[in-house]
């Protein structure tokens, strides 16, 4: 089920709604289980069985951690915690593609187990793991209700994108939070920001990068295009379905962590990274980059844990070469400014951008390729290397029929907007306007969300892949 199609959004959220606001507090979150095990298995009922054996799995090794008495049986515990998960994960995401990399070396023809990937089971992987390892550390107590953890790893609002919430951010609304209409509302307008980024927005840029993949006619302007296209689809599907799970958050009493923050006005790729999908970058960074020493070791030592930490990235986003390779890119771009790249971009504010989104754009192009080959033929495509012309009569037609949705997405990826309603809302003469007008502008976008969805738009959702 998709936060942007018309059965969770005029059926099921409305359905969740009067249930959760007129169920007594004590049965909210046994309502928000229920949902978001039934939300779960909507499009997948067989994975269901996963997520409800990862759920006391999870559980119960967290008690077991707690309740040990010495530091030994602790640490076992912790790492039947991370073996099960990282088991289970690797079954299921990563099978088909050692077995694949196997045959190419051996030679031999192991069959694929061509096992469908569970829906979000790298986010809440991660949240369990993210669980144990803070009991274990001392961080939180366990938590003695079993309702209550199961809400936090399936909470349906972030349970297939993300942000990856962490226990510890969140335990104690999972006690006791608090709802007003001013929440909701807040919610609400979050949700419709969101939806609107995803529909009006990312879809219409995925639209071109199909088109780009299935035509004949291509020219150097147009893998610029697509490049470009793909970026600003990434961020706003992305992006926009963290601003529908906050929202809905928000709506249900939990104040989820951003996950962006304007990342494509970096000026350098370790900024990017302190900006994009804030949750993913943070997770690594206190339970696999610090534990392995992060920086504060000897030059050799530090290059290997950059490397770990990157490579694991790129396969957290899924079981091919591709995403290696994009991991193994930014390990490599954040290597060399930590060593000398920094100095020189630093001295010029344009320069430093452009570098940035320069390499940040290569790296979706390897991102979004189906393979290496792939990936290898639009780069060179880019640089006009390919026998295509530098453009056509195709390529402009479509550039300028998508033209308003480039610049609102570019403008749009800015502080700008937020700054102008920011000024607007503080202003003595417009505060009020903005308090009116505000409320009709949500239903509008929702209105022509739901039109584009009732029309039957392109509407897939980039990140249930991983």
């Amino acid at each position: 089920m998709l936060f942007s199609g018309i059965p969770f959004l005029f059926y099921f959220l409305p359905a969740v709604l009067i249930l959760y606001f007129c169920a007594p507090k004590c049965l909210k979150n046994a309502v928000l289980l229920l949902s978001s095990l039934i939300f779960y298995g909507w499009g997948e009922p067989v994975y269901l069985f996963l997520m409800i054996a990862s759920i006391l799995l999870g559980f119960f090794i967290g008690m077991f951690i707690d309740k040990a008495k010495s530091k030994v049986a602790k640490k076992i515990w912790l790492s039947a915690s991370v073996l099960s998960s990282i088991a289970l994960l690797g079954f299921f995401k990563y099978a088909d593609f050692f077995i694949e990399n196997f045959n190419a070396v051996t030679g031999l023809s192991v069959a694929l187990l061509k096992i469908a990937l569970p829906i979000g089971i790298s986010f809440y992987t991660f949240q369990i793991l993210s669980y144990t390892i803070d009991v274990y550390r001392g961080n939180v107590p366990y938590q003695k209700n079993i309702i209550n953890f199961g809400t936090y790893v399936a909470l349906f609002p972030q349970l297939i994108a993300g942000p990856i919430v962490r226990y510890v951010d969140v335990c104690r609304e999972l006690e006791n939070r608090e709802h007003s209409i001013e929440k909701f509302y807040l919610g609400m307008r979050r949700f419709i920001v969101g939806l609107s980024k995803k529909v009006l927005i990312a879809n219409q840029m995925g639209a071109v990068c199909d088109l780009f993949r299935e035509t004949s006619e291509k020219s150097t302007l147009f893998f610029w295009i697509y490049a470009v296209a793909f970026a600003i689809h990434v961020y706003f599907d992305f992006s926009g379905y963290s601003d529908m799970a906050i929202g809905l958050g928000k709506i249900f009493g939990f104040n989820f962590i951003e996950n962006f923050n304007y990342p494509y006005i970096s000026k350098s790729i370790s900024e990017f990274w302190r900006r994009w999908h804030m949750s993913l970058g943070s997770w690594f960074r206190d339970y696999v980059y610090i534990p392995l020493g992060g920086n504060r070791v000897k030059f050799g030592r530090w290059l290997f844990n950059t490397l770990v930490v990157w490579m694991l990235t790129g396969l957290w986003h899924g079981a091919a070469w591709n995403f290696v390779i994009w991991g193994l890119l930014y390990a490599a771009l954040l290597i060399g400014e930590k060593l000398f790249v920094k100095k020189i971009i630093d001295k010029s504010k344009i320069v430093a951008h452009v570098y940035t989104m320069l390499f940040v754009t290569i790296g979706f192009v390897i991102f979004n390729a189906p393979d290496m080959a792939t990936a290898g033929k639009d780069l060179l495509g880019m640089i006009g290397i390919g026998g295509y012309s530098l453009t056509n009569s195709f390529t402009f037609y479509h550039l300028s029929s998508n033209a308003v949705i480039f610049i609102l997405g570019i403008i749009g990826a800015t502080p700008l907007p937020r700054l102008i309603y920011t000024k607007l809302s503080d202003g003595k003469t417009t505060v009020k306007a903005v308090a009116v007008i505000e409320p009709v502008i949500c239903v509008i976008l929702l209105l022509l969300c739901t039109a584009y969805l009732v029309d039957g738009s392109y509407n897939p959702f980039l990140y249930f892949r991983f």
